[in-house]
């Protein structure tokens, strides 16, 4: 059955009742804008993911990228026919300066027009988004020669973009890195190294492949203080091939349409021996190289979590339409077993999981949405202070706002297999690709254990606990503009936020880190739910009085998070307050 991957009433109603992103276009840098403007953009992806994008989701599943006989990288002709159609559309560059040939578009409507391509098919938009986010870093840290040489390509959809972070023994322990970086004659570098892990790694679809890699520079110090970042081309600027050499193609459980990609740079398969090394331009100052890629990390972060959403929304969308026309069972109280079975969706339970995976996943597009906001209006602030305060709500809200929809939308994913029955669980039906596409979410670019940390171990406490301040503070406003209509929510909600906020100070009365962070996954996951509640109480203000099916589903999804998903964290802040061991005192040898 023909689904459409995405709602486009739910992301009218997020962007323009709730959000109010047409007030953005007051803002000097999209004054040019329109919500006409808007729609365009919206109903234009739209349009490419159903036809461009959607078509070829399964056959880019089944006939993953392998490394042919010359050494090349194959993959079927409708990836690169798809890519070719948003770059001639203006789609890569339509968040950047007019300057760079962009349209200055606001990140919220750029992540919502991007949300079509990773619901329709989640491999091939990987491309684009990586080679967007690392254009945004080199527009950032770039020199102009830089901007101009590789940032252009990239936007006009010739050239794509790839981050080299992680390598075989290091994974996500970047302080561990071994791949070096020395200075030549002519004010270059020459990387050698293996990376691993890279998405867009090695292919054919475009001119060339510009590589953002950390490496370490000499003086640098230690750990993460030696790291520089460079720009390393797949093709240098002449056309000369430049010393990186695909080793292998990692094969995934999902997302197996982008190829994922073992690198050696500088082992003189492309160079001769006596000038062994690719050839880098160092990005910024040398040693810095951790906080420019955390520019784009923390960009990629947001994205991820609005992949996971679109995967669990597509999910989401494909269960209730098969809920609708499969037929099966009758009512609990029928006494009449002659009676014609009944369509799914009138059973409680399989409305049950209709509703979670609704709460799940409209609540995660509202958090990215949100978080899109807060972007475009950090980025246009007139006022220095109310600028640093939306930057500081974003650093608390992004660890949140990747991992939250990582794990939720992918239970959304696992429910729509269920649904579906054993149906589900075959390649004829959709829902099972979507659930091993959205796998790796709750891995890459950073797992749950690493943003717990991140957020309980820095973001709430940085300055004094500011961040967690103005979270608290921000929360509470929506809280105090709920009416009685809202007032179950806005109560649940208050008590939760009350518990957050204690219990983080308890966990840090330990006055020892390691127990204080020992279960930071459970605070990350707790305060996600907070969060994702006060976005439901926010699109509860949104809807109001008014009346119809969309309004009474939103109605029926805040309740059902409210009633079914808040009381969870319950028992989480429980086990937090108690500054609990057991994972702690565990010893290897128990397993």
């Amino acid at each position: 059955m023909t689904v459409s991957p995405l709602s486009r009433r739910d992301l009218d109603f997020l962007l323009y009742e709730w959000l109010d992103v047409a007030e953005l276009t007051t803002r000097e840098r999209f004054a040019e804008h329109s919500r006409e403007t808007f729609d365009g953009i919206l109903d234009l992806c739209a349009d490419i993911a159903v036809k461009r994008y959607a078509p070829h989701n399964k056959k880019s599943d089944q006939n993953e990228p392998q490394i042919g006989p010359d050494g090349k990288v194959v993959i079927i002709d409708e990836v690169g026919a798809a890519l070719d159609e948003i770059g001639k559309a203006g789609i890569i560059a339509a968040p950047f300066d007019e300057a760079l040939g962009g349209m200055q578009l606001p990140t919220t409507i750029s992540r919502a027009a991007g949300a079509w391509f990773q619901a329709a098919n989640a491999a091939t938009s990987s491309y684009t988004f990586l080679t967007m986010a690392n254009a945004g870093l080199l527009v950032e840290y770039g020199t102009p020669e830089q901007i101009d040489t590789w940032v252009r390509p990239m936007l006009e959809g010739r050239f794509f973009g790839t981050m080299c972070l992680s390598e075989p023994q290091a994974g996500s322990s970047l302080a561990d890195i071994t791949t070096k970086a020395q200075p030549a004659d002519d004010g270059s570098f020459r990387i050698t190294g293996t990376k691993m892990w890279i998405s867009g790694g090695d292919h054919e679809l475009s001119e060339n492949i510009v590589h953002l890699v950390l490496a370490k520079a000499p003086g640098g110090g230690p750990g993460v203080k030696g790291i520089s970042l460079f720009v390393v081309p797949k093709y240098l600027a002449d056309g000369t091939r430049n010393d990186i050499a695909l080793v292998s193609l990692n094969h995934k459980m999902g997302n197996r349409g982008t190829t994922n990609a073992l690198l050696n740079f500088g082992d003189g398969t492309h160079t001769p021996s006596d000038q062994s090394g690719a050839v880098g331009y160092l990005v910024g100052e040398p040693h810095r190289g951790l906080s420019y890629m955390f520019h784009m990390m923390n960009e990629a972060r947001i994205g991820v979590g609005f992949l996971a959403t679109a995967l669990g929304y597509a999910g989401y969308l494909q269960s209730v339409e098969y809920a609708k026309v499969r037929t099966q069972g009758r009512p609990v109280a029928s006494k009449d077993p002659s009676s014609s079975p009944v369509a799914i969706i009138d059973h409680a339970d399989v409305k049950r999981m209709l509703l979670a995976q609704k709460s799940y996943v409209e609540g995660a597009l509202a958090l990215g949405l949100y978080c899109s906001k807060l972007v475009d209006e950090q980025h246009t602030d007139t006022d220095p202070e109310s600028a640093a305060r939306t930057e500081l709500l974003l650093d608390v809200l992004t660890p949140i706002a990747k991992s939250w929809p990582s794990q939720w939308c992918l239970e959304a994913n696992s429910l729509a297999i269920q649904v579906h029955g054993g149906y589900g669980y075959t390649k004829e039906f959709n829902v099972e690709q979507l659930y091993r596409d959205n796998r790796l979410n709750p891995i890459h670019e950073g797992a749950h254990g690493i943003h717990g940390l991140d957020l309980l171990g820095r973001k709430v406490v940085m300055g004094g606990g500011a961040g967690l301040v103005l979270l608290a503070q921000t929360i509470t406003a929506t809280i105090e503009r709920a009416g009685e209509r809202q007032a179950e929510l806005a109560d649940a909600l208050k008590s939760a936020l009350d518990r957050l906020v204690s219990v983080t100070t308890q966990v840090w009365s330990a006055g020892d880190p390691e127990v204080s962070l020992a279960n930071a996954t459970i605070y990350l996951e707790a305060a996600g739910h907070v969060v994702i509640a006060w976005m439901w109480l926010e699109q509860l203000l949104a809807v109001g009085d008014r009346q119809g099916d969309f309004y009474d589903g939103k109605r029926a999804a805040a309740q059902y998070f409210c009633r079914y998903e808040l009381p969870k964290t319950g028992a989480q802040f429980d086990l937090l307050a108690s500054l609990d061991r057991t994972t702690l005192d565990a010893e290897p040898g128990w397993f």
